[in-house]
């Protein structure tokens, strides 16, 4: 970012942040209504089949007559389903008033079904491999079966939950009339592969993980995992400029290294960590049932409206491979999300992401298909 682009996105952050907290304005989103959803017997991917395998969603709003106001919200890595309350609520892109919200979450987080709170044989590190589709047909089983929702507004999606998104416009153009993506890509590139299997690498080097068997967390694998994320999480000049104090006055570098080192993802098993990692790592809509494995040929496929929106600074989805992947998707709209702060940018993790997000969206859904 040049030194005038910078001059004005910290501007655009100064006019949000005023904005964000301006009196009546609604900084998240009401609770929704949160449940629980099982599929007995259900087959994976790879052949393995989880005896009851359960979805955990939260919902907004109500499935209107017509049944054409429902919007799905898959989950990112280890998140729940507040996972998009920058989105939801007065004045933001998503109005519960006015359509009908599901929140899903993947399996691994940990309240979806996850290595670690699935009885044997199934349990910890036995708990079988899951891919994005795995994921995508429990949600499309949960929609159509749970909540009587046959067609989908949109599916919206950040960084894994963008992977869904792309997956969606793949194996369910019928299903969707339009998907936004942020912070992703539809495929992880071997360069993601290889950041990620280092951060894998950081959790199994201990010998307290013992193959996944382990009685008590990891706790030195579980600190070099943070650490490794930490170098890649935010942009380099997000560190240089200490933006963090922008929205943790009193954070210094050390405080904020330490939370990476010390507790980043809150009483996180190492095991589902790993099984989420594992299913971004060789997520590829090219792989889909039909594409053999081509990538571009997936993407050609895709007939629905996108949204692509890279973050400008992003270390895990690089904009450079959104470009590639864009230029094969008949009808993109690809808008970066200018800004420093990297991966996060595009979960609206500073106000004036959030503004950014929230207008192109709320655009994008108002546009006539």
């Amino acid at each position: 970012m040049t030194p005038a682009a910078l001059k004005s996105w910290l501007a655009s952050f100064l006019l949000a942040c005023t904005l964000w907290a301006a009196p009546g304005a609604s900084r998240a989103a009401d609770e929704g209504r949160v449940a629980m959803f099982t599929i007995n017997a259900f087959r994976l991917e790879n052949g393995a089949v989880l005896p009851k395998a359960e979805i955990r969603y939260r919902t907004w709003g109500t499935l209107n007559a017509k049944g054409d106001n429902a919007i799905l919200l898959p989950s990112h890595y280890m998140a729940d389903s507040r996972g998009y309350d920058w989105l939801i609520g007065p004045g933001k892109a998503l109005d519960p008033g006015t359509h009908f919200l599901v929140a899903t979450e993947m399996f691994g987080n940990g309240k979806s079904s996850s290595p670690s709170n699935t009885p044997p044989p199934f349990d910890g590190p036995r708990f079988p491999r899951v891919t994005i589709r795995d994921n995508v047909e429990a949600t499309r089983r949960l929609l159509v079966e749970g909540l009587g929702v046959k067609h989908l507004q949109a599916v919206i999606g950040f960084s894994m939950g963008g992977q869904q998104a792309f997956q969606w416009a793949v194996s369910h153009p019928d299903f969707v009339d339009r998907i936004v993506a942020t912070s992703s890509t539809a495929r992880t590139w071997p360069h993601g592969v290889i950041r990620l299997e280092g951060q894998i690498a950081a959790i199994t080097a201990d010998p307290d993980f013992k193959d996944g068997d382990y009685t008590a967390p990891p706790k030195r694998g579980l600190s070099a995992f943070g650490m490794v994320w930490a170098g890649w999480l935010y942009s380099q000049p997000w560190w240089r400029e200490e933006l963090w104090r922008t929205t943790q006055p009193n954070a210094t570098f050390e405080t904020v290294m330490a939370r990476f080192r010390d507790n980043f993802i809150p009483g996180a098993d190492a095991n589902n960590l790993i099984l989420q990692m594992r299913a971004w790592e060789t997520h590829d809509v090219g792989t889909t049932p039909g594409f053999g494995g081509d990538t571009v040929k997936a993407l050609k496929s895709i007939r629905i409206p996108v949204l692509y929106m890279p973050s400008e600074t992003d270390l895990y989805f690089p904009i450079t491979d959104a470009e590639y992947e864009a230029q094969f998707i008949p009808h993109v709209t690809f808008t970066p999300i200018p800004s420093l702060w990297g991966h996060t940018a595009g979960a609206a993790s500073n106000p004036a992401d959030a503004a950014f997000l929230n207008q192109h969206i709320a655009a994008f859904l108002a546009a006539p298909l």
